[in-house]
């Protein structure tokens, strides 16, 4: 097919822009990063290496650890327990949030409960998870769950709200069930907004997995923290953590946003 050369210039200058845009990110980032670091290592010279260890001796530290058959243990627990939580909140959020969308009675009955779990602290159900679940995986799976879960089903429900009536009253003019009009109007329709709540609800599991893991579990990166705080071996601390965070970032922008951007690629394409 032809493509008019106004049509290719504005396509080919867009891209230009695009990549720009990315390589100014990317700089931006390392030098924050390396500006990080410095202030990091003057700051670390004044003070005793248990209370702030240099980046050097993190960084010797964390090869050791990488070295250790136990590191990828406590790395894969720590992940599948987070994509455990995750994966439960997010069929349980999409089809509780589409249910509530969908017939407003079922919404107004149901949103004080919606409310009422958002307000819960993380901490609070980690209690509840220890006193059900005592030192197991379900405790663990099931704070990720409760916190993951709210974020996801209260932006799938504002989906819901975005539908347009006149489609629907179209769909049952042509008599379509009430699957159908789920499936074809109301699906479409709440993705954007899912995939903006599960990354919400990813990185704030990540975080709360650290809470139920140091509390009751006797495996995983919580669980190393806690050991490492014990023993006052603040550099295994930092480890552990920058372990993490790389960790999420990885899945984050490896996974996570390449797949909405490869959903929504009509939407930068639509864009003037």
């Amino acid at each position: 097919m032809h493509v008019p050369d106004p049509q290719r210039r504005a396509i080919q200058a867009r891209r230009t822009a695009s990549v720009a845009a990315l390589k100014q990110s990317i700089f931006n980032r390392v030098m924050l990063a390396a500006l990080v670091v410095v202030l990091w290592y003057l700051a670390s010279r004044n003070v005793p290496a248990f209370v702030l260890p240099s980046p050097e001796r993190v960084a010797a530290t964390w090869i050791r650890l990488v070295s250790l058959p136990s590191f990828w243990e406590d790395l894969t627990v720590t992940l599948s327990r987070v994509l455990a939580g995750f994966a439960l909140a997010a069929v349980v959020g999409s089809v509780l949030g589409l249910i509530m969308g969908f017939d407003r009675r079922i919404g107004d009955f149901l949103e004080p409960v919606v409310i009422v779990i958002n307000t819960v602290s993380s901490v609070i159900w980690a209690i509840f998870a220890l006193i059900w679940f005592g030192l197991s995986e379900g405790t663990t799976i099931f704070v990720v769950f409760m916190t993951s879960m709210p974020l996801i089903l209260t932006n799938v429900w504002k989906g819901t709200q975005q539908v347009d009536p006149g489609l629907v009253e179209l769909a049952r003019t042509f008599r379509m069930s009430r699957s159908k009009i789920l499936l074809k109007i109301y699906l479409p329709t709440i993705m954007p907004e899912f995939f903006s709540g599960a990354r919400l609800a990813f990185g704030f599991g990540a975080r709360v997995v650290l809470i139920a893991e140091t509390l009751g579990s006797t495996s995983g990166i919580g669980y190393r923290l806690r050991q490492a705080a014990d023993l006052v071996q603040t550099d295994q601390v930092f480890a552990w953590t920058i372990t993490l965070v790389a960790l999420m970032l990885t899945v984050e922008f490896a996974v996570l946003k390449p797949i909405e951007a490869r959903l929504f690629v009509w939407r930068r394409l639509a864009a003037p």
